[in-house]
């Protein structure tokens, strides 16, 4: 299914499509009905597998088993004839090796993980009944209308609503070491690369200046950063 363009869309659009009110916010009721619909703002991790457990995994791929085969082939040969086991314990080294490096990639992307997660989990300021009110980042929802000020953290993606000066660290998802400055207008081109999204905001970016406000489209695995934590997820693949 193709992703909404949120950024083409006008403020009142989305507001509509997204079933919400831009000055009251989401009711309490409401909340509850699309946190059991969407889930929880959260990034999920596959679960974790035992060190022993990762390195067995690693000879199950079809090569490795091949190379054990050859292996034992050649030490029965090498016993048969006279020659010794040498290549037989080559062979070996070079699995286990295999099976090391592998366990090693494996568990440096579980931190990878672990490390888009903190960016994810941190307190936000919320509109709903009418009132600004502090939440985890964890229970916001598809419809809740964020509000931003310089040093926060941006806890889902979302099409901005308002702005006063407002620049953003986008560094983790582009790249761009320096401050993107955001604007409320639409764009009106359809094929637009993330970093040139000015009226959009991010997960796992920050608020380096200024100030805004925007309503929350994706949340969790469907935000952009859930997407390369779920790359991360698949790495042994």
């Amino acid at each position: 299914m193709e992703k909404e363009k949120w950024f083409a869309k006008d403020v009142n659009e989305v507001e509509q499509q997204l079933g919400t009110d831009l000055k009251k916010g989401l009711s309490s009721d409401e909340v509850v009905k699309r946190q059991e619909k969407y889930g929880f703002n959260e990034l999920k991790a596959a679960k974790k597998k035992t060190l022993l457990q990762r390195f067995l995994d690693q000879f199950k791929d079809f090569s490795i088993i091949v190379l054990i085969i050859a292996a034992i082939v050649s030490g029965a040969v090498g016993i048969a004839n006279g020659e010794g086991v040498t290549d037989t314990i080559i062979i070996m080294i070079v699995v286990i090796v295999n099976a090391i490096i592998g366990v090693s990639q494996e568990a440096k992307a579980e931190k990878s993980l672990e490390a888009l997660q903190k960016l994810t989990d941190h307190a936000a300021k919320v509109i709903r009944n009418e009132n600004i009110t502090v939440i985890s980042a964890k229970e916001l929802v598809p419809g809740d209308i964020v509000v931003l000020d310089t040093g926060d953290y941006i806890p889902a993606d979302g099409r901005l609503l308002e702005c006063a000066s407002m620049k953003v660290d986008e560094s983790a998802l582009t790249g761009e070491s320096l401050g993107v400055e955001k604007t409320t207008t639409i764009i009106k081109e359809e094929n637009v690369p993330l970093g040139d999204r000015v009226n959009m905001v991010y997960s796992g970016s920050f608020v380096t200046y200024g100030r805004g406000s925007f309503l929350v489209t994706e949340i969790g695995m469907e935000t952009e950063v859930g997407k390369i934590a779920g790359l991360l997820k698949n790495t042994s693949e």
